[in-house]
């Protein structure tokens, strides 16, 4: 019931910088949306009964100590953007840093017959991708846990080199661990996907702050660059976007420095939560094997029959637009390479309500 009260609100944009620095960039953040923060770490059952119960074991102490330092040492401003936002909100940093590694964390929590497996409450993303003489668009589903919803916002980054950034942020984490653009001609969208647990490089960088750093990216081979030099502990599938040369690359990344790049052309490109083209030992999902499996048998000629995709609810358990009760779309953003914009859109996307257009040129 709660979630519907807060689902009415419409998602809030704030404007900042240039800032003295990253913490003080983070602290503001973090000031202006305490509310949320608060709500989010008070309803959030993975960081209340999984992550906090976990970060206090003694032998977990090591591991989380290893993973900080490691992403503190390799991202030091991200680390201080960090350190402001739990200031700014009036919350421990201890909670902000397992919101921020729960993708790093939860693969190793010992699992119990009270709590599904990491999989199975994993946050889930869809995309449909083309470039062809008619259009070149991404539109993306940013799925996630129900206790997300509500708990979200809009950032645009000021940065002192001139770099601005807007980027769709989950309340008390990094910027952006779903979409965002820049003013260099390059826009991301992000899918998890679910290596298996032998495939994870304990304590290496987490996947907050390697998105964090794509928003500073100058272009999309500079883009492709950090990746490559991530050093990530668990894998990611990046969608690349490049509005001044026309080009969208999906890269897929597994740890010790795995990826494998796939041009988008003019085949319609639908891409889950699982690997497509990196050859990675993955979790099996039910959940992506049926979406993947209804988009393969729908129409995709259109940015029309895109969004229709994008809403298509046809399987009961598992479908493309989902509405929980674990997992909830929270928005689709479209973005349009010819057109230059990105259009957020809330509610199922088929039924185009749109609450923002950003200008990418």
């Amino acid at each position: 019931m709660g979630s519907t009260n807060l689902e009415s609100n419409k998602l809030e944009m704030y404007e900042l910088g240039p800032c003295e620095d990253a913490f003080q960039m983070g602290f503001l953040i973090g000031q202006r949306f305490s509310k949320l923060i608060h709500s989010r770490l008070s309803t959030d059952l993975i960081l209340q009964d999984q992550l906090l119960p976990f970060a206090q074991l003694p032998n977990s102490q090591h591991f989380i100590h290893t993973l900080s330092e490691t992403n503190k040492n390799k991202f030091p401003n991200y680390w201080n953007e960090l350190k402001g936002i739990a200031q700014g909100s009036g919350v421990s940093f201890l909670n902000i840093l397992l919101l921020n590694f729960r993708k790093e964390i939860l693969p190793f929590i010992p699992k119990t017959k009270d709590y599904p497996k990491e999989e199975d409450i994993n946050d889930d993303c869809s995309d449909i991708l083309v470039v062809n003489d008619s259009m070149a668009v991404v539109a993306h589903n940013e799925d996630a846990n129900v206790a997300l919803v509500g708990h979200t916002y809009l950032v645009k980054v000021t940065l002192s080199n001139g770099t601005t950034f807007t980027a769709y942020t989950y309340a008390g984490e990094l910027p952006s661990c779903a979409f965002g653009f820049n003013n260099h001609g390059v826009a991301f969208t992000l899918n998890s996907v679910p290596p298996c647990e032998e495939e994870i490089l304990a304590g290496a960088i987490g996947r907050n702050f390697v998105s964090r750093d794509l928003l500073e990216a100058s272009s999309i081979e500079d883009a492709l660059a950090r990746i490559h030099s991530s050093e990530a502990s668990v894998g990611h599938s990046y969608n690349l976007i490049d509005t001044r040369t026309r080009r969208i690359l999906n890269v897929e990344t597994a740890s010790r420095n795995r990826i494998s790049v796939h041009e988008i052309g003019e085949t319609p490109f639908f891409h889950a939560n699982m690997y497509l083209h990196l050859q990675v030992k993955q979790a099996q999902d039910e959940n992506s094997l049926s979406r993947q499996t209804r988009a393969s048998s729908l129409s995709k000629e259109s940015k029309s029959d895109f969004l229709a995709l994008l809403g298509d609810m046809n399987n009961e358990k598992y479908p493309i637009y989902m509405k929980g009760p674990l997992l909830y779309t929270l928005c689709t953003a479209v973005v349009d390479l010819d057109e230059k914009i990105l259009t957020i859109i809330e509610g199922n996307p088929k039924e185009k309500q749109v609450s923002y257009v950003f200008s990418l040129s």
